[in-house]
């Protein structure tokens, strides 16, 4: 093999000349831009719930967004690293305790150990960062750079904006059905319902129960009241870039709620109204819950109330702020079936406030619209000011998970406390046993009630094939008693 003049002085060169030669210079270490996102994505590896996991690392990028601009100009690769994965591990704290509703989040433990080893390190990092800090500054100043830190946004409101407060319990104006199309319906206040994701149901059919008296010995199939909700579902930031995300999170949300029958209506986040079961029929919204007019005792409301369900979400003990356009939508929505099925101003309510354990006769299971409801937009008395049923009726209490999540009870609880306290006070007995006397009510009505249904149920899978038990397909009415209360 013939080799060139080059090829054939460099085989001259002696071994140990070429092992003298000086190696090459390392690469120039560079600062890795993504330091922080892999940062959270070794601390979020131990999570092992996908729910969790999204809503720590969408936290902690919305939290710690600001301090990254800050902590580009440490000059010191390893530093950088170590603050990344102190400042995202201090968004796992409310992960690793329990969740509103006492169930906990489950971490493994190499992600508790991680969280450990971080608090003996935070002393040391405090030294060092102040280093870092420092050396910043003089880099900041050859370079006459200034760091600019946006200020961190007002505090949150409950609501987007407000409307002007009607009177309290007024009646709804004349509103009437303006046009009717394959796909919607215009009413005469504005309201406009989208018709393409309604479907049919089980038909209403419930019994009320009388104080002192017990179960009522007629049925009932229109809807008594209306239950305000939050949908809990995942919420895009409402501005257009995020165009299709919000659209395509409604349609999915709406295709669930359709498949498992739960509202009958839902407001999404540009104020669009959908109707998703029919109003004629039941819907799987409120759960175990307790609600009263007068001695007129209502239990489990999915049969006796219509679910209007709000697109956003309710945590930390607030709710996310609706927007001006759910605002005024819900309130011509609110108008339109309270005309329209004759429902009273006081049998309007959030499903925090009805919500229960039965079980273990405690208030707020579910705490949706707990607190924050704008009632007196809607025309509504305010709620939260009311006696709460649940206590002062059943003699339901609240406990430490409830608090955690809540901070102070409502003035109702309160006052319905105070009701109880003086019924046993006049009684000349203990108020804890006229809870549990009150207790053993509940737990027979509810036996009753169940008992009632289960039997409704057996006769409706004997009826004949020609009449079915589904909304719209009924042969012949039901023969009901009228709607209580009016």
């Amino acid at each position: 093999m013939t080799l060139g003049v080059g090829a054939r002085e460099r085989r001259r060169v002696p071994s140990a000349a070429r092992s003298a030669r000086p190696a090459p210079p390392p690469p120039k270490r560079t600062r890795n831009p993504n330091e922080f996102v892999l940062a959270l994505e070794e601390v979020s590896r131990g999570i092992q719930d996908p729910v969790a996991k999204l809503r720590y690392i969408r936290s902690s990028l919305a939290r710690y967004q600001q301090a990254d601009r800050c902590l580009k100009a440490v000059p010191f690769a390893g530093l950088r690293h170590l603050l990344y994965r102190l400042l995202s591990l201090e968004g796992l704290r409310h992960l690793l305790t329990s969740n509103p509703m006492g169930a906990p989040v489950p971490v493994d433990l190499g992600t508790r150990r991680r969280v450990r080893s971080a608090g003996l390190a935070a002393v040391a990092a405090v030294l060092v960062l102040g280093v870092g800090l420092v050396l910043a500054g003089f880099r900041f100043t050859r370079a006459t750079a200034k760091v600019e830190i946006t200020p961190p946004p007002p505090p949150r409101p409950e609501v987007a904006e407000s409307l002007a407060a009607l009177p309290a319990g007024v009646t709804p104006p004349s509103v009437w059905l303006v046009e009717k199309t394959t796909g919607s319906e215009q009413y005469s206040n504005g309201l406009r319902i989208d018709t393409a994701f309604s479907t049919l149901g089980e038909r209403r059919r419930y019994r009320i129960f009388e104080a002192g008296r017990g179960m009522s010995s007629g049925t009932f199939d229109k809807p008594a009241g209306i239950l305000f909700h939050t949908s809990e579902s995942d919420i895009w930031p409402l501005d257009e870039a995020h165009n299709e995300k919000l659209r395509d999170s409604s349609h999915n949300l709406l295709r669930y709620l359709k498949r498992n029958l739960v509202y009958h209506y839902m407001v999404d986040r540009f104020g669009r109204v959908f109707r998703v079961v029919e109003e004629e029929a039941k819907a799987n919204h409120a759960g175990q819950s307790v609600w009263n007019r007068g001695s007129e005792v209502y239990l489990n409301l999915n049969h006796a109330f219509l679910g209007i369900c709000f697109e956003t979400r309710w945590e930390g003990g607030h709710a996310l702020p609706i927007t001006a356009a759910q605002l005024a939508a819900g309130r011509s929505l609110t108008d339109y079936l309270r005309k329209r099925w004759e429902i009273p101003p006081d049998m309007c309510v959030g499903h925090g406030i009805v919500s229960v354990n039965a079980k273990k006769h405690l208030i707020g299971h579910h705490l949706d619209w707990a607190r924050g409801f704008p009632f007196e937009a809607f025309g509504l008395p305010n709620q939260y000011e009311r006696p709460l049923p649940s206590v002062a009726i059943f003699g339901f209490t609240y406990d430490q998970p409830f608090l955690a999540v809540m901070g102070e009870p409502w003035p109702g609880i309160h006052e319905a406390d105070r009701i109880l306290a003086g019924e046993a006070a006049a009684r000349g007995k203990d108020a804890d046993a006229v809870r549990q006397e009150r207790r053993r009510i509940f737990d027979r009505w509810m036996a009753e009630q169940a008992q009632d249904q289960e039997a409704a149920a057996r006769l409706a899978t004997k009826a004949p094939a020609s009449s079915p038990s589904r909304l719209g397909l009924e042969t012949s009415a039901t023969t009901t008693d009228a709607r209580p209360g009016l």
